[in-house]
């Protein structure tokens, strides 16, 4: 069984807390795109972890965690990572981790790069967590970037490193800033060191995995579609491909199909960064959503822009997707929140539409909400769908209808159990 588990919204919808869930079927847990510039959030017995890099299956014992070819990764990051699991007793031990020696590495002057354009754009600015993805990404696709099989290699690596940094002080010089390739090796050398272990040919690690010993397989994304590159809302997108048809590529093993491709989404919509949110709420409104559901960014700590759910864009991202089942996340939230309010239309230009507009009209849509009747009580303890109180399992079935495609999974709370199975 080949799964991906994947956002339908902006990213943040609880794709975390799935993985870790689901992951106790599967041999092996694959993040297949994207670097440490959103955070998932896994709350177990041992208790609350956010993970930046390192795939959500990490926490679950005997599963075989990957970083594939398509991510993006900043070494010393997730060495700190590996340093936080291990002083809670959680760490993937010797064999429990192994990193793409395709994957790209994320440097220090990526970092610094992303940060200088953010204060150059000022109030333009596209809502970078400056941690150099764009940059990053850039650099992949100029074939000007280094990856972690090079550090295998470090006397090569010293060479291909200066003729980079050489190009790099370019951009770098007319932000008035410069990297020094000295120091840019002794960086990888510091924080590559321990990684070295676990670099490995993951397409034929995971080739081997599920032709020869029939592994079942968990992919997992980063963000949600609406920040996917191509099909989300450019320019304020992450700059890789959060969509499950990249899964097996990113991940290394293209010439593999899905089986499965789990859509997550919350009960509301949630936002961080920039670009067009059209269900957004403002002022107490947005204060009360965010506080009820905890909505500040697990990477950055930022506020969550907070809005209703969204019909059009939630049936749009289910669509891109590819989506065969869905969770729908913080049902519990909502609870004792009164007439719920549900965006199921939008209006650009004068004219009501159902269809997720592009460019310049999503910036000028405007919400039209109907608002379903609320529920009471806490339902943190329900496990089937027929003990939530009756609105809720109305609300549960209105979101499936609006956007095309069964939720399987209702999750009434952040705990591994607090959930329910349809």
């Amino acid at each position: 069984m080949l799964t991906a588990i994947v956002g339908v919204n902006w990213g943040d919808e609880g794709k975390g807390r799935m993985v870790d869930l689901l992951s106790e079927d599967y041999d092996v847990v694959c993040r297949y795109q994207g670097g440490n510039n959103a955070g998932h959030t896994v709350v177990n017995n041992r208790g609350k972890f956010i993970l930046n890099l390192l795939p959500s299956g990490i926490l679950r014992e005997g599963v075989v965690n990957v970083m594939g070819p398509g991510m993006v990764i900043d070494i010393e990051h997730l060495n700190l990572e590996l340093r936080q699991l291990a002083v809670l007793g959680a760490g993937p031990g010797k064999d429990g981790l192994v990193i793409s020696d395709r994957a790209t590495i994320c440097m220090p002057y990526d970092k610094l790069q992303d940060g200088l354009e953010e204060d150059r754009l000022a109030d333009r600015k596209f809502g970078s967590t400056r941690r150099g993805i764009a940059p990053v990404y850039a650099d992949k696709y100029m074939k000007k970037a280094l990856r972690m099989g090079d550090l295998l290699h470090p006397e090569g690596l010293k060479e291909r490193l200066r003729d980079i940094v050489e190009w790099k002080n370019l951009t770098l010089r007319s932000y008035g800033a410069e990297a020094d390739s000295g120091e840019m090796y002794d960086w990888l050398m510091k924080h590559g060191e321990a990684l070295l272990p676990r670099i490995k040919d993951t397409t034929e690690y995971l080739h081997d995995a599920i032709e020869k010993r029939g592994a079942n397989v968990m992919f997992e994304a980063q963000l949600g579609a609406l920040r996917d590159i191509d099909f989300g809302i450019y320019p304020y997108t992450s700059s890789s491909t959060t969509l499950a048809a990249y899964a097996p590529i990113g991940a290394g093993v293209p010439a593999h199909r899905l089986d499965c491709v789990v859509g997550i989404m919350k009960a509301y919509s949630s936002c961080v960064g920039e670009g067009p949110f059209t269900c957004e709420f403002f002022g107490e409104e947005a204060e009360r959503l965010r506080a009820l559901g905890g909505e500040y960014g697990a990477a950055t700590g930022r506020p969550r822009r907070v809005g209703g759910f969204d019909v059009v864009a939630s049936r749009y991202g289910v669509r891109v997707q590819g989506a065969t089942e869905l969770a729908l996340t913080k049902l519990d939230v909502l609870s004792g929140y009164g007439d719920i309010p549900v965006c199921t239309h939008y209006e650009v230009d004068g004219k009501i539409t159902d269809s997720f507009p592009s460019g310049g009209a999503l910036e000028r849509a405007k919400p039209v909400y109907e608002y379903l009747p609320g529920f009471e009580g806490d339902i943190s303890g329900c496990r089937e769908f027929s003990e939530l109180p009756e609105a809720a399992r109305d609300y549960v079935k209105f979101c499936e209808d609006a956007v095309g495609c069964r939720i399987k999974y209702v999750s009434v709370g952040a705990g591994r159990e607090q959930i329910i199975v349809r």
